[in-house]
């Protein structure tokens, strides 16, 4: 049934917002008089959206939430599941309960899709800028393994982990990032309004300008004249960079390079290795078969090259060869994961092995990421000094000549 955002006012007559599922509008407002509530306005909230106070919500049909509304939502559906609810009532109840209207509208046509007859992974397919691919493939394979609890508890925690991840990666370079916009910014303010006037001086007195002053003007002459060109080209460089990029195969080019060229190449295949080994860890524990398991896990790999190899070594264990085999023909994953899903073949006990492997990427990935973080900020301030010490001695240098030269 479609999803309706509706307004009405209770018999104390406070406002009410929320979503509610009905036949038709006429359906959802008797629905609202049976609760004791008066029908104010009912929209079709994929249509129209829902307002919460006086913001308004983006408009259902665009179909995406934020990564921390989706770690909420996967983390209570995946309870509710884990307690032997079936799949459409957790979505009812998680929508009922979000505070958003957005997302419940997204969760409610969710739910219709299942009661139209649709899979969850089917129904989730509808909105892949809501669901990532990794998202849809995980439940899909819970779905074919009967496993669907203990994969949604998996999903559950990798979004969490990963929008905590990132939110603290932001808080780490707020800073730095902060730091760099306002130095450039400032230097920007003096190249265009002080140095001008600097300038004049030392034309008047006739001075014998040293190179690095000379560049300074340069460069103030150049802003004066073309900074607006200069950044409406960088936004149209960025916006064309930016459609070009969005090109399936461009993008692999683009992951390509970071997986193979130095100094991108170990963060780059660390971080799809944990992934990966994680995931497939998870799948391979919940009884999911192997090949299924890896299309999943290969979802997961953010880097689309190495997800192109994780895909090729499903086909090859499909075939029929061992998975250490595949693994190693593949040469985008790290040869101490390669050894320990070799012990886990050899031993029988692939998912405690590949949970371990994951573990140890893990730790030297946030070891990594927190070495590259810590040396961003002093990096920031010696950039921002250096150049601000460039301005100042080509300012002064001129200064100083004119005074020995008043000293003679």
């Amino acid at each position: 049934m479609p999803a309706y955002a509706y307004r009405a006012a209770d018999k104390a007559g406070a406002a009410r917002k929320g979503i509610i599922e009905a036949s038709s509008p006429a359906a959802a407002r008797a629905l609202l008089r049976e609760q004791a509530l008066l029908p104010l306005s009912v929209e079709v909230a994929a249509e129209k959206g829902a307002s919460l106070g006086s913001i308004q919500l983006p408009k259902f049909r665009r179909g995406t939430i934020s990564s921390k509304a989706l770690a909420t939502v996967t983390r209570q559906i995946a309870t509710l599941v884990g307690s032997d609810i079936a799949i459409e009532e957790s979505l009812r109840l998680v929508a009922t309960q979000s505070e958003q209207a957005a997302t419940s509208s997204l969760l409610l046509d969710v739910r219709s899709a299942i009661l139209d007859g649709r899979s969850f992974a089917a129904a989730l397919s509808q909105h892949p800028k809501a669901f990532p691919e990794f998202y849809r493939a995980s439940v899909a394979a819970g779905e074919a393994s009967g496993k669907l609890p203990s994969v949604l508890e998996h999903l559950a925690e990798f979004v969490e982990n990963r929008q905590a991840n990132g939110q603290k990666l932001q808080l780490a370079l707020m800073y730095p990032a902060l730091l760099a916009l306002v130095s450039i910014g400032m230097m920007a303010l003096l190249l265009v309004y002080i140095v001008p006037d600097i300038v004049k001086v030392f034309v008047s007195r006739g001075a014998d300008l040293p190179f690095l002053t000379r560049l300074l003007i340069a460069v103030s002459w150049f802003l004066q004249n073309f900074g607006l060109y200069l950044m409406l080209g960088i936004a149209v460089i960025g916006l064309v960079f930016g459609r070009w990029a969005r090109v399936p195969a461009n993008r692999l080019r683009i992951d390509r390079f970071f997986s193979e060229r130095r100094p991108f190449r170990r963060f780059s295949r660390q971080l799809s290795a944990a992934r990966f080994a994680g995931s497939l860890a998870t799948l391979v524990g919940s009884a999911v078969p192997l090949v299924d398991a890896l299309h999943a896990a290969a979802a997961v790999t953010p880097n689309r090259w190495v997800r192109e190899k994780a895909l090729g070594v499903a086909t090859r264990v499909r075939e029929g060869i061992s998975l250490r085999a595949a693994m190693s023909e593949a040469g985008v994953f790290p040869s101490m994961l390669v050894a320990i899903v070799a012990s886990g073949e050899s031993s029988g006990r692939l998912a405690p092995a590949l949970g371990r492997a994951s573990d140890e990427l893990q730790r030297e990935l946030d070891a990594l990421v927190g070495t590259l973080v810590a040396l961003v900020e002093p990096l920031v301030l010696l950039v921002m000094g250096g150049l601000v010490l460039m301005m100042v001695l080509a300012i002064l240098l001129p200064i100083i000549n004119l005074n020995n030269l008043v000293g003679l």
